[in-house]
């Protein structure tokens, strides 16, 4: 494809992003290039990732044009990004966009003023407030702070920065060392993972969904965050286990190597097409201990397994404020009205979730959020309510299950819970407590 071509894939792709912003862009992009299946793997990677930029950007692109008295469409969105993003001259934006040449028909005067008024400025302009200078919605700018404190201009920073491709050694079927063998026998080269005893990371992000180790079952794509999360379960063969709110069942994947396919782990979500997603990804890996369960309203299945389970895992939905670098658009697609919303759900769920513990068994709650209305504060608000349940300190639940894993000695941070962030830890913004019913 030509530049311009380029350009007007990109173009058409945020204008279908702009007729459903509620859903998910990641699965708005992959129904785009289905669509397009001309598009040649080079092409479709450099629009994805001009795309991409365009969303984590959209915050202060939207300043920008708002300040010109310019509505956000799609081809405006573009040439800002071209403008203050990869800082194209304001002539070769003129060139690549069809009809916005000098010498063509007149060109539309909103995208002439932009186009004279962007060139050559900064991205993040002095005079911004700080939510956009930061890159941060308003909503969760209060929550931000709460939690980086001074760090908050390096913590929201980092959010920037693309997420680096993470892999899990799924050890049902090799162990890491063997799993980056694998990897590198067909040209793709990983690091070994700071914290995550079964982490591998690619640096330069190449594909690896055709890859044998991937296909084999080898290795799974999981963040690194995300792979300690299942860690501090502590699961042992042998025990019973419930990851209440597994989705594609991620986290189910890690906690069942950590099992052995011995014992049972039971996979539970309310979306049936996600835990209809979870059957391949399990065979694959060669988990045989797990079921699923669809979990309904007015379902009694919570009440029939009342203090069964050794270990429920609750990683709960939240707005995802760690994973900006990962799902950019969340920023803008998520509202102060979504964290309210959400405050609630998990509340709801940790009280249900509570009772599947056997006394003296665990309850890990987690989210993928930054934010501490979702985190420390939903954890003592719900041992306030549960006199049976108490939290366990991170550097003593890391001293039983880290170095028994293979992991270091010393646990990511200091601190009662887990708290991981990308400026601080490489991950996306993660959090984890452990809280132990009394026997």
């Amino acid at each position: 494809m030509t530049p311009s071509a380029r350009i007007a894939a990109t173009v058409a792709l945020q204008a279908e992003l702009a007729a459903a912003p509620r859903r998910p862009a990641d699965a708005m992009a992959n129904a785009f290039f289905r669509e397009r299946r001309y598009i040649g793997s080079g092409d479709r990677r450099a629009i994805a990732e001009r795309g991409w930029g365009v969303l984590r950007q959209r915050l202060r692109l939207d300043w920008h044009l708002a300040r010109l008295g310019l509505p956000p469409t799609p081809r405006l969105l573009v040439m800002a990004y071209l403008l203050l993003v990869e800082r194209w001259k304001a002539e070769a934006v003129q060139e690549a966009f069809p009809g916005g040449r000098f010498n063509a028909d007149p060109p539309d005067p909103g995208e002439m003023v932009a186009i004279r008024a962007l060139a050559g400025r900064p991205l993040a302009s002095p005079d911004m407030p700080e939510g956009p200078r930061l890159n941060l919605p308003e909503w969760a700018l209060p929550g931000y702070r709460a939690r980086f404190g001074d760090a908050l201009p390096a913590a929201a920073a980092a959010m920037d920065d693309a997420a680096p491709l993470d892999l899990r050694a799924n050890l049902l079927r090799a162990t890491r060392e063997q799993a980056a063998d694998a990897l590198a026998a067909e040209g793709i080269g990983t690091e070994t993972m700071a914290y995550s005893p079964w982490g591998l990371r690619i640096p330069d992000r190449r594909p690896i969904l055709a890859s044998r180790a991937f296909t084999e079952g080898l290795v799974e794509i999981q963040d690194e965050g995300s792979q300690l999360i299942a860690l501090l379960t502590g699961a042992a063969p042998g025990m019973r286990v419930a990851d209440y709110c597994a989705g594609a069942a991620g986290k189910t994947l890690a906690v069942a190597a950590m099992m052995r396919n011995r014992g049972r782990i039971t996979a539970c979500d309310v979306s049936a097409t996600r835990l209809e997603g979870a059957v391949k990804r399990l065979r694959r890996a060669g988990v045989d201990n797990a079921e699923r369960h669809l979990l309904q309203p007015g379902d009694r299945w919570a009440k029939r397994r009342a203090e069964q389970f050794d270990r429920v895992l609750v990683d709960a939905p939240c707005t995802g404020a760690g994973t900006w670098r990962r799902n950019p658009d969340a920023r803008f697609r998520t509202e102060q009205a979504d964290l309210r919303e959400l405050i609630t759900k998990q509340s709801a769920i940790l009280d249900t979730a509570a009772t599947l513990v056997r006394p003296g068994g665990r309850l890990v709650y987690a989210t993928c959020s930054v934010l501490p209305e979702e985190n420390g504060r939903q954890v003592e608000q719900f041992l306030s309510r549960h006199e049976d349940y108490v939290a366990m300190p991170l550097r003593e639940v890391w001293a039983e299950v880290g170095p028994a894993q293979g992991a270091a000695a010393a646990p990511p941070c200091d601190g009662a819970w887990l708290e991981l962030a990308p400026h601080s830890h490489g991950t996306d913004g993660f959090f984890a407590a452990v809280l132990q019913r009394r026997a």
